[in-house]
């Protein structure tokens, strides 16, 4: 029987294969496409209808036949011979299915082999072969294209004209011969299409390429309203058509739905989603067919929009159909099945991931109400936060991080319930579970596994952080959880930990997107000088989770009152320095510099005694007032090891700084208990206010307000305190404060420059040289007792007396002097001189506050004085530079600042180029702080942080590799995107000068991305408006040939070569 059922199978492929092969007809030269199409169909149909007749090896074909003829009312014989051809296609089909049936009832399958079970299966006797299955599919796809297509309505589907070249054809020929009865037609193929596709083996065959044109079919059966008879709408505009033509009957419509319903159950949904999206459509389009004129798409009718979207409303209500409507719309951008490159281009593409959200925050109008609506779907949603796939996790997080934000803005209450209660769960349970090890039984009870809290964990990371935006809703959500993030952060800091990272960004973005006061509050309580309300059970500890995440548990008994007391001392430490760390992450927000202030508030305590109880940070009994105040001691200690002065970030918080220390130093003298310590803080307080006021800061008006709450302070101090300079200091102190810099005393102008070393300018204004002498005599005189160095003033060289003598000089008003100054101290830096060595920050600060003169020959001189100090010592200048390069300036001072950081620019140019090779030490700071220089708002700071950019890629040589894609990127973004000549200008030279560094070595370094490059630079010569740009990338393309032929035709040398010989 196996022969004979392959030949049955075989004989019916080979009947399709004669019927829609093309062949060879002739016909006259001027017939149109139209006519040759026509005519070969009616070639293909005789000439098959006669080997049926005559051939005898298809006996068994010509029976199964008729016997399907029988079954299906097809007429054969009618004067259209595209009719005809369809109606055969069909036979032809319907046989291929009943042959299957009859293969697969008369197949037994064989035993298996027990000695060979790792053998496959064999294959179901209704298997088509490859070729079989295309000739099937190119079977189907005529039976749609003339039997479906032609009468559907237009705007109903995808027209035929913008499909392919034969579909165009295809309308020409069947707009001429429009039968009267299309719509007995339509349904009568629908249904045969269906019926075939009852077999599991044409399933797939009939819906991977048809099912667009199926629904739609469906639903114009289905769907359409009567108006009159359905056949006048349908025959509108076409010729040949006769309105007495009747339409289905209501039965055959009820079936058209149900087979509809079936269809799109059945079906895998991200094609059923995909096809209703199409078919729905959406505002007028317009196409461009590939034989013609642009040609206008028509709008789906609105009876076909609304159907659709019901179908799209319930399919994502049904389960999983979240998931499915954003397969649907995000597979066709390359993810899915296929994935591939492509989809990480649709990871990228945003807007159409927006829009997918959009889609899903919306409530459909089907639905009962919005309650109902996100009580399905956000569990749903938060499910694409957990897909494995590589391929589509990227695009389903944002699709869920989107759709969640906008679910939180539209309906905070209704998200909340159903969104960020299930997400935040696992945290919200760290904090609230009571002891449970006692209630079991058990030694240990896992309240949070690894995996929920890991989900959890990143969840919130990629909504928070990710997602970017901080809604009143969310960050009241966050706030509930924010301290368990918290001891999860700190136990992760122990070990190795996934976890670590996602909880410090969590933190640092909430610290940094809070409210000032909220910040400072949720600060003060994970430092533990306010009640945690939730707090960790004292049962329950994390522990590591075998995956490298955490998990919490909850203990049966507790440890004695020693190991308790040293546990919780422990903690506090470590809690200390886990909150400094994070600190210490925040520099460039004021929130480190507002809480250190806070924490030297508390300190007040320490001086205040009992009657502090009002303090800020002093509440509650006097156990709780000590450890309270301990925990602040140990809190300053911390942040002052680990942050340093960088704590502060503007003016204001160093004024406020110095309120706190005058405040504590007038409650220890009331209290009678100062010691050494205040002593020490007050003096350096006052110096910071003379510094700041003898010109180390610029002051505004703004800071001179926030000084004023020192007067009352300074006042008490000069009645009270014991030491007589300190009093002058304060009384000077609160006259020049009261008028605002206007009145400075001599002793205000001595304390300025001993705290700044002498450095300011304005202080020569207060001061004759006798008295700054004297003033700079004193500094020295304590820098050498710190330093326990055993030589007196009167005993300096003088070559110290000279460099002292110079670096005044460099404060000089007269240009000439103080340009001449400063070359000299660039001088003996270059000869190492042992004073200029010892005072190199100051020399440093001295260049850096000249680069602002107004005069070239002496800002010119301080860039010189400035490259060679980085040249010398570019671990310590380096850092310094960049950082001064890269911050923004303020609105009122952004042209003074731009011209600064451009002078700087030129400072780190000359520093890069006599770095050489030694500058791929410091490759990434230079290429992150030039990258992030390209999007400033300034268009000269961008050229010049491209010029940067482009002489470094000339020293770093092969090191250049690992960041070119990112360099490339910004330059092609800088051709392509940037309005202004000049920053073009200066992207395509950092391309020359890239290949000019390189030289021969080009093509190897810069392999992955050269040809890139060169259609960058052709782009550029060809497209840009400014001729400039069009020479600077013509010079590009010149070195560019100039590699090329240099690395194909290398230059010969004739070399004399002597050999000895043995």
């Amino acid at each position: 029987m196996a022969p004979t059922t392959v030949v049955r199978l075989q004989t019916v492929t080979e009947a399709l294969r004669g019927l829609t092969a093309p062949t060879e007809v002739t016909v006259v030269s001027q017939a149109s496409r139209e006519n040759v199409l026509l005519q070969t169909l009616s070639c293909n149909l005789s000439a098959f209808r006669q080997k049926l007749l005559q051939d005898p090896d298809i006996l068994t074909l010509r029976q199964l036949r008729e016997n399907v003829m029988t079954q299906f009312t097809l007429p054969l014989n009618s004067d259209d011979i595209v009719w005809n051809f369809v109606a055969e296609a069909l036979v032809l089909l319907l046989c291929l299915k009943q042959a299957m049936i009859d293969v697969l009832a008369q197949f037994t399958p064989p035993k298996r082999n027990p000695k060979s079970p790792e053998c496959a299966p064999p294959l179901s006797p209704d298997t088509l072969s490859i070729s079989q299955q295309k000739t099937v599919q190119s079977a189907l796809q005529f039976v749609v294209t003339l039997g479906i297509c032609p009468y559907l309505l237009p705007g109903v589907g995808v027209p035929l004209r913008c499909r392919s070249e034969f579909a165009v054809t295809v309308e020409k020929m069947v707009g001429h011969f429009m039968p009267a009865d299309g719509t007995w037609r339509l349904h009568t193929v629908t249904q045969v299409l269906l019926t075939i596709a009852g077999h599991p083996s044409l399933e797939s065959l009939v819906f991977s390429g048809h099912l667009g044109d199926l629904i739609a079919s469906l639903c114009q059966l289905g769907y359409l309203p009567i108006k009159g008879q359905q056949d006048s709408v349908l025959g509108k505009g076409l010729p040949g058509y006769r309105a007495s033509q009747k339409g289905l009957t209501e039965d055959e419509r009820h079936g058209c739905k149900e087979a509809l319903r079936k269809t799109l159950d059945q079906v895998y949904q991200p094609n059923v989603i995909k096809e209703l999206l199409i078919l729905q459509g959406g505002t007028k389009q317009v196409a461009r067919a590939r034989s013609g004129p642009t040609q206008t798409i028509r709008q789906a009718p609105a009876w076909l929009r609304r159907l659709c979207g019901q179908f799209l409303s319930q399919a994502l209500m049904k389960p999983h159909g979240v998931q499915a409507v954003v397969r649907g719309i995000l597979e066709g951008a390359g993810a899915g099945l296929a994935g591939g490159r492509s989809a990480e281009a649709a990871a990228s593409d945003w807007r159409k991931c927006d829009a997918v959200a959009r889609i899903l925050a919306s409530c459909p109008q089907q639905c009962l109400s919005v309650a109902d609506y996100y009580q399905q779907v956000c569990p749903q949603v938060i499910e694409l936060f957990h897909m494995m796939d590589t391929l589509t996790a990227r695009q389903f997080q944002r699709v869920a991080t989107t759709t969640l934000l906008s679910m939180v803005k539209e309906q905070p209450n209704l998200a909340d319930r159903h969104l960020l209660r299930p997400l935040l769960a696992p945290l919200v349970t760290c904090l609230r579970t009571e002891g449970m090890a006692e209630e079991s039984g058990q030694e240990e009870v896992v309240i949070v596994g690894e995996l929920e809290l890991t989900r959890s964990v990143e969840d919130v990371y990629k909504v928070c952080v990710v997602g970017n935006d901080p809604l009143p809703r969310l960050m009241e959500s966050l706030e509930g959880v924010i301290r368990a993030i918290f001891n999860l952060y700190c136990f992760t800091k122990q070990g190795v930990s996934h976890l670590r990272t996602p909880c410090q960004e969590i933190l640092l973005w909430f610290f940094q997107k809070s409210e000032t006061k909220v910040a400072l509050q949720m600060l003060k309580q994970l430092a533990g000088l306010l009640p945690l309300i939730p707090s960790l059970q004292p049962l329950n500890q994390f522990t590591a989770g075998s995956e490298g995440g955490v998990k919490l548990i909850s203990k049966r008994t507790v440890s004695d009152d020693d190991e308790v007391l040293y546990g919780k001392v422990y903690w506090d430490q470590w809690r200390a320095e886990c909150l400094a760390d994070l600190l210490s992450s925040l520099k460039e927000s004021n929130i480190a510099g507002d809480f250190f202030i806070e924490c030297l508030k508390g300190l007040a305590c320490l001086a205040g005694g009992a009657n502090c109880t009002s303090a800020p940070n002093c509440t509650g009994d006097l156990p709780d007032l000590q450890q309270q105040q301990l925990i602040t001691v140990q809190l300053v200690a911390v942040m002052c090891e680990k942050i340093g002065h960088s704590v502060f970030s503007n003016t204001v918080q160093v004024i406020e700084f110095i309120v706190a220390t005058l405040e504590r130093s007038c409650m220890s003298m009331v209290h009678r208990t100062e010691e050494m310590v205040e002593a020490q803080t007050l003096s350096m307080g006052m110096g910071l206010i003379a510094a700041m006021l003898g010109g180390a800061v610029q002051l505004t008006s703004k800071d001179f307000v926030a000084m004023k709450s020192m007067l009352s302070l300074l006042t008490q101090l000069s009645a009270t305190h014991p030491d007589p300079v300190i009093q002058e200091l304060a009384s000077d102190l609160r006259i020049t404060i009261a008028t605002h810099g206007a009145f400075s005393t001599q002793v205000v102008s001595e304390a300025a420059h001993c705290t700044m070393g002498n450095k300011t300018e304005g202080a020569n204004r207060c001061i004759d040289p006798g008295r700054a002498a004297k003033a700079s005599a004193v500094i020295e005189d304590r820098e050498v007792s710190t330093s326990d160095m055993a030589v007196q003033p009167e005993a300096r060289s003088s070559s110290s007396s000279q460099f002292h003598h110079i670096f005044e000089a460099a404060f000089d008003p007269e240009v000439s002097t103080r340009a001449a100054a400063i070359r000299t101290l660039t001088q003996l830096i270059q000869q190492h001189n042992p004073d200029a060595l010892r005072n190199q920050e100051k020399i440093l600060t001295v260049f850096l506050e000249n680069l602002n003169h107004e005069d070239s020959f002496v800002y010119l001189s301080a860039i010189q004085g400035v490259s060679v100090l980085s040249d010398m010592y570019p671990a310590r200048i380096l850092p310094e530079l960049l950082n001064k390069y890269q911050i923004s300036p303020e609105e009122t001072e952004k042209k003074q600042s731009v011209e600064a950081r451009m002078k700087i620019g030129e400072v780190l140019m000359r520093s890069t180029r006599a770095l050489g090779e030694m500058a791929s030490h410091y490759r990434d700071q230079l290429i992150h702080v030039y990258l992030m220089g390209t999007r400033d708002s300034d268009s000269s700071l961008r050229a010049s942080s491209l010029s940067n950019l482009g002489e470094l890629c000339s020293c770093l040589d092969f090191a250049v590799g690992s960041v070119i894609h990112e360099v490339t990127a910004c330059l092609s973004a800088m051709v392509k995107t940037e309005h202004e000549a000049e920053v073009r200008r200066a992207a395509i030279h950092v391309i020359t000068l890239l290949l000019r560094g390189l030289c021969e070595k080009a093509l190897q370094v810069l392999g992955d991305v050269l040809r890139d490059l060169y259609h960058l630079l052709k782009f550029a010569a060809r497209t840009d408006v400014d001729q400039l740009v069009q020479l600077h990338a013509q010079l590009a393309l010149e070195e560019l040939d100039h590699v090329v032929k240099r690395v194909l035709f290398p230059e010969e040398k004739l070399e004399k070569k002597i050999m000895i010989l043995p």
